[in-house]
């Protein structure tokens, strides 16, 4: 009889090993891996068809549990989410996001059985799913000349210094660059799609959410602003606005503007554009070789 897979993601190794230990036991379960973070997870799940996440609530990289199980609520066949958390903080969540159940850890003697039996009752109604198929960009994808957009963000002038300074370390990083392979994973249509970094063009803030801007579209993103300000900042990202963090690897124009100013446009279907002052030009062509 098939068997659940079963993925182990937690950043506590005595934990994770002492859930491998309870759950040899379990004749539909096999445990087919462990992780740290939610994306590793989340990549995991991509090769593999996991029934069953064990999952801690505190999870480190910049996603929580929870966070992950937003990312998980469109998918379809998503596996059974079983939270491992040492408070009840955050249970109501778990539930309201389909939890299958939620442990304490330590389990109370005989807590665990009940687990078992949830997640038996989910083994009778889960289907395996074969991974999704490549999925190839089609070339009407690219926008018409219509369809773009600008946003105009001020920035102060107390500001600049620091996003010159910023745009020159990306600038002298570029040159050197090696292939990217970081990837942020985001979800759409019930599939999770990794994004390389360097196709991020913007991140946009969206209440608790994010939208994350590629050049021909954009992905609604479980993160908050300040959690990928934190996780993109080495990678050349800049917070020009309190809603706005840019890829400056993706300032590809400067313009002439009426008043002797100038400004940085960023690539897209959606252009971010920057006024950097008159006082600050010369730097800004040094910075770029002007």
């Amino acid at each position: 009889m098939p068997k659940l897979k079963t993925l182990l993601i937690h950043p506590d190794p005595e934990i994770r090993a002492a859930l491998r230990d309870v759950l040899d036991e379990v004749p539909f379960i096999q445990v087919l891996g462990e992780a740290v973070t939610a994306f590793e997870a989340m990549e995991m799940l991509e090769a593999i068809p996991y029934g069953v996440f064990f999952l801690g609530t505190d999870l480190p990289g910049g996603a929580s549990g929870i966070e992950m199980a937003q990312m998980l609520a469109g998918r379809k066949n998503k596996p059974a989410l079983v939270f491992i958390s040492d408070s009840e903080g955050e249970a109501y969540s778990a539930f309201e996001l389909g939890a299958t159940d939620y442990l304490l850890w330590p389990p109370a003697p005989g807590r665990m059985a009940r687990t078992m039996d949830r997640l038996q009752t989910f083994k009778t109604r889960f289907r395996e799913v074969p991974p999704p198929e490549p999925h190839m960009e089609e070339s009407d994808d690219v926008p018409d000349a219509g369809s773009e957009q600008t946003v105009k963000l001020p920035l102060p002038e107390e500001e600049q210094d620091s996003f010159l300074a910023a745009l020159k370390a990306a600038w002298d990083q570029t040159a050197n660059r090696r292939p990217e392979i970081d990837k942020l994973a985001v979800s759409q249509d019930g599939r999770t799609i990794l994004i390389p970094y360097d196709q991020i063009i913007f991140v946009e803030a969206f209440e608790d959410y994010s939208y994350v801007h590629t050049a021909n579209q954009k992905f609604l993103s479980s993160h908050r602003l300040k959690n990928l300000e934190d996780r993109l900042g080495p990678h050349r990202f800049f917070r020009v606005h309190r809603k706005y963090l840019v890829n400056l690897d993706m300032v590809t124009e400067i313009a002439s503007m009426p008043g002797s100013n100038f400004m940085l446009r960023t690539a897209g279907r959606t252009r971010i554009e920057l006024p950097i002052s008159r006082r600050r030009i010369a730097e800004l062509k040094k910075i770029i070789g002007l």
